[in-house]
């Protein structure tokens, strides 16, 4: 079972092959996380929301997801405005950032969980004001951590990447396959992590 909304997720998720149904969690990812790591607040978001849905469940293993932005060790979420979202783009331009993605398993019939991070470093070309602000005004940052989608118009904005494409995203499916495997669970022989070109996730390795 997914425990996001996140149609992201959905799709990507749904390459691993398996079966899931998706039961949205009522976790709170707007608390006080001045400073802890960002790493820390993403796999403990994560395990939050996939143990609020097995709450509800008996049985089955549910999988929960946060993704946040490392910047120079603070945390960036989602914007909370467009004026956020411009600042927290210009701020980002011409920089390095880590993309951190929290993971994790969790089975609700044993109370055992599987908690992992992935990270991911995308250099931002130095775009200009007019630029992000011609990419804020079409509402794709609002919903996104860093305020941008690299699977969308926000690629413009991307200079490259080291890492794993997917968790870029929101979802890296080789920590998945990975984190998959240690429970137990049999999904595919391979992990389909696969990078834009349709090689093979780097970061892709057996469970």
């Amino acid at each position: 079972m997914l425990a996001s909304a996140s149609p992201r997720r959905r799709e990507l998720l749904l390459e691993l092959g398996v079966s899931f149904e998706i039961s949205v969690s009522g976790v709170d990812e707007d608390g006080d996380f001045r400073g802890r790591k960002p790493a820390d607040v993403a796999m403990e978001l994560a395990l939050l929301k996939a143990r609020d849905v097995g709450s509800k469940v008996n049985d089955g293993l549910i999988l929960g997801a946060d993704t946040v932005i490392d910047y120079g060790g603070e945390l960036l979420g989602k914007p909370e405005s467009p004026r956020h979202a411009f600042e927290m783009l210009a701020r980002l331009s011409g920089k390095d950032h880590l993309v951190i993605t929290g993971v994790s398993l969790f089975e609700p019939s044993s109370g055992t969980s599987w908690t992992r991070f992935e990270a991911t470093r995308v250099r931002m070309r130095a775009a200009s004001g007019p630029e992000i602000e011609a990419y804020v005004e079409s509402g794709e940052p609002m919903d996104k951590a860093g305020s941008y989608a690299i699977q969308g118009l926000g690629e413009s904005l991307v200079d490259s990447i080291e890492g794993c494409y997917n968790n870029v995203v929101g979802l890296p499916l080789c920590l998945v396959w990975e984190l998959l495997g240690q429970s137990g669970f049999k999904a595919l022989a391979a992990s389909p992590c696969r990078l834009p070109s349709g090689q093979p996730c780097p970061h892709s390795a057996a469970p």
